[in-house]
């Protein structure tokens, strides 16, 4: 994982997402074959977008109440918020152009 990546859990969560930034948070498990392919890509969007959104981690099988209280039924799930609230959401793996698609960042 990158240094523009963070770890959020239960303790952090609420902090990470109420920056000013748009903050992407991907939920995924170690065991996920569809997260380990979705991971490089945001590891790479966090790059490239250093400075302009944050990128943050949630391995749900340690938090699993943050997948309660946000309904992330599948993963992955990448969820897109702004100033804490949630603005759009992608759930299992896709190419990078769809991904920055559909959350609104291309």
């Amino acid at each position: 994982m990158q240094e523009y990546v963070v770890t959020a859990d239960e303790k952090n969560f609420s902090h990470i997402i109420q920056g000013s930034k748009p903050v992407l948070v991907d939920f995924w498990a170690p065991w996920c074959m569809p997260c380990r392919m979705v991971s490089p890509i945001l590891d790479e969007i966090a790059s490239e977008l250093q400075g302009q959104l944050t990128v943050a981690k949630v391995n749900l099988d340690e938090n699993s109440q943050l997948a309660a209280k946000y309904g992330v039924m599948s993963i992955p799930t990448v969820v897109r918020f702004q100033d804490g609230e949630e603005v759009s959401r992608v759930v299992g793996a896709m190419p990078k152009a769809e991904i920055t698609r559909r959350l609104g960042l291309s």
